[in-house]
């Protein structure tokens, strides 16, 4: 059988964390790289995300509780789970599929699934750093809090899930969370084992990785099509790009997150991919910062140190990547958390963002080789492409280079 020979130039189409990371594993491996994004640099759902560096709470997004959660969402615009009250054929069957996941069995087959490469996300986050990545990772203390001790069980019962399924996830309860919760919270927990970044600024550092090694990045530079590499491994994949020439590499790589179905369904990806999207905003903190991530599992809110500011983020909204920020989402969770922060001006906002994830159905990413020569993809990871990205990228370029599939991406095949 013939082996085709290791490519010697990559084109990458988006300039997130996954996107950034492939490129920089291929430099490593001697490849040259050109990285093409619509907008720029962390411009989807790499800038205003949590930053949370969480492999123990990177599970599968369908979960059984969806079945009594679920149907209260759609009659309430407020919460946290938000599905557009409208006529979409191509969101109700994504949802229809979303749904038929979220059983027990389908949730421990994707757990074990996402265990591999969770369990070696923070070793990759620490090889960019000691090998030229001008940025930092934090670890902290993780305060989880809640209302009602009825609340904490559910918690429990994941993270109970995820360690069932291979990874060490120290949980305990402790007395107090700080000054900056209020005396609604009536349980309080540490998560340990888990870190977070400051994601705009780090994805930034990255690029300026990838930028020192030879690569060039080009901004606002939408690709419209994608030429595979011809049968039999001859000639080089082609990129259509508006406004621009061609361009031409060995191989493209499409890490386009939640827009991901527009160039990979020609080349036999079926798996649809919905934009879930999230919002954050900053506010600021009296006294000295918080330093340490804050997490409301019953509000899904998320919040995280940033710049000397909290960040506030959450929501899941199954809306176009495309559509317009929505300021009552914005509101609803500053709402759902202002009973519970004291200390902390939820009003005084700024960074106000969304962002749009790229959500799968089975809560599996997209990641390896298309049915075309030459065309892979890195996508679909849902809320964990941040933690998830470094990893990601590693066992790609891997793919790409050796032919092989890494192991901790073998359930994740574009093409299932």
């Amino acid at each position: 059988m013939h082996v085709p020979a290791p490519p010697e130039s990559a084109i990458i189409v988006g300039a997130g964390m996954v996107g950034l990371a492939t490129a920089w594993h291929l430099q490593e491996r001697g490849v040259e790289v050109t990285v093409l994004d619509r907008t720029g640099v962390a411009g989807g759902s790499s800038w205003g995300n949590a930053g949370w560096l969480t492999p123990g709470m990177a599970m599968p997004l369908a979960d059984p509780s969806l079945w009594t959660y679920g149907p209260r969402a759609l009659l309430d615009p407020d919460a946290a789970l938000s599905v557009p009250f409208r006529w979409d054929a191509g969101l109700w069957a994504f949802l229809a599929r979303f749904m038929r996941h979220a059983t027990p069995g389908a949730w421990r087959r994707a757990m074990d699934a996402l265990t591999p490469i969770d369990r070696l996300a923070l070793d990759a986050y620490d090889e960019l750093v000691a090998e030229g990545v001008h940025a930092d990772t934090h670890p902290s203390r993780w305060v989880v809090g809640f209302e009602k001790e009825s609340q904490v069980g559910p918690f429990v019962h994941e993270l109970d899930g995820v360690a069932a399924a291979g990874q060490e996830v120290p949980l305990r309860r402790v007395p107090d969370g700080g000054p900056h919760l209020s005396s609604a919270v009536t349980s309080v927990w540490e998560l340990g084992g888990q870190r977070f970044i400051e994601p705009g600024p780090f994805v930034q550092a990255l690029a300026g990785a990838v930028i020192a090694r030879g690569a060039k990045i080009v901004a606002d530079a939408p690709v419209t099509g994608v030429r595979p590499v011809r049968p039999g491994g001859r000639g080089r994949a082609g990129v259509t790009v508006a406004g621009h020439d061609e361009l031409t590499a060995d191989v493209v790589v499409l890490a386009t997150g939640a827009w991901l179905p527009q160039l990979a369904r020609p080349f036999g990806v079926r798996t649809r991919v919905r934009a879930g999207r999230g919002y954050s905003f900053t506010v600021p903190v009296e006294g000295a910062p918080i330093d340490h991530p804050l997490y409301f599992p019953a509000r899904r809110v998320a919040c995280t140190p940033y710049q000397g500011r909290l960040r506030v983020a959450g929501t899941m909204e199954f809306r176009g990547p495309d559509e317009p920020l929505r300021q009552r989402r914005v509101d609803a969770i500053a709402n759902s958390v202002r009973g519970l922060l004291q200390g902390v001006d939820l009003d005084d906002r700024a960074d106000v963002w969304v962002g749009s994830r790229p959500v799968t159905p089975d809560g599996l990413p997209l990641v390896g080789a298309t049915a075309a020569p030459g065309v892979y993809v890195a996508g679909g990871h849902g809320m964990w492409g941040m933690v998830l990205g470094p990893a990601t990228g590693r066992a790609l370029a891997a793919r790409i280079m050796t032919g092989r599939t890494p192991e901790e991406i073998r359930a994740f095949d574009p093409l299932r």
